[in-house]
């Protein structure tokens, strides 16, 4: 035969049931916590990809005949008196890179443009600038 559970049997191998008032501050500290967080994250997204301190634009291009390429670049910056440098690349016809160049922009008042020549390991029929930033290496620095 089973024995009949009495309230206080069931308190004592399941424990007391919670109180309501404890379960609806823990509900909004986690809600409070998580909007906290959320916002922690989306700022430092923000400050990572947001904002870009330095970017260029591929103005034009021109092949030349000796596996080279001329590339002309407008390059701005949130710091204009701050060096920056660019990597220009070029490709051939199947769109594999067949060359690239690091392009010192100096410090200047304003926008830059600049002209550079790529060489290509290949007949180029294309360039694109691929990214740019403050950290200048030292070989590209120095006078």
């Amino acid at each position: 035969m089973h024995s009949v559970s009495t309230p206080q049997s069931l308190a004592d191998r399941y424990g007391t049931t919670r109180s309501p008032g404890k379960t609806r501050r823990n509900a909004i500290l986690f809600a409070v916590v998580a909007v906290v967080v959320s916002a922690a994250v989306a700022y430092v997204a923000f400050r990572l990809i947001g904002s870009v301190p330095v970017s260029a634009e591929r103005v034009a291009f021109t092949a030349r005949p000796d596996k080279t390429m001329e590339v002309t670049l407008d390059v701005e910056r949130n710091e204009p008196r701050q060096p920056a440098v660019c990597v220009v690349r070029v490709r051939d016809i199947s769109g594999a890179e067949t060359g690239r160049r690091e392009v010192y922009i100096p410090p200047s008042e304003g926008s830059t443009r600049l002209r550079t020549v790529v060489t290509s390991g290949s007949r180029p029929v294309t360039a694109d600038v691929f990214g740019c930033t403050y950290s200048v290496p030292e070989y590209l620095s120095r006078p």
